[in-house]
């Protein structure tokens, strides 16, 4: 027995807003603090709550650059970040699609 894919869930990712915020960030090299903010509609400090869990994980870097005079924050996914994303959503899509066997499917017990 394999066991269920649940147990390949990552806790860190798995908070729905976590999830959304890695999910913005895997479709991008790199994301303006304002743009994720803005597609995930969540708060600028709930933001950077979440994205401080997501830096602690491993999973966010965070950057500054400047736009003129003013200071940017920028995102980005690190690889541990992408593959842990991949994982995570591989097992969700195993939930998804019922590992549960038929009747008359399952093993003799």
């Amino acid at each position: 027995m394999t066991g269920h894919p649940r147990g390949r869930l990552d806790d860190v990712i798995h908070a729905p807003v976590r999830f959304s915020i890695v999910a913005a960030l895997a479709a991008v090299h790199q994301a303006d603090f304002k743009a994720v903010r803005d597609a995930v509609e969540i708060t600028d400090s709930a933001l950077s709550k979440q994205v401080a869990t997501l830096e602690k994980a491993g999973y966010v870097d965070v950057g500054k650059t400047w736009a003129g005079r003013r200071p940017r924050t920028v995102l980005r996914l690190t690889s541990g970040g992408r593959t842990a994303f991949e994982q995570h959503v591989a097992a969700l899509r195993e939930i998804a699609e019922g590992a549960v066997p038929a009747v008359g499917d399952a093993p003799d017990a």
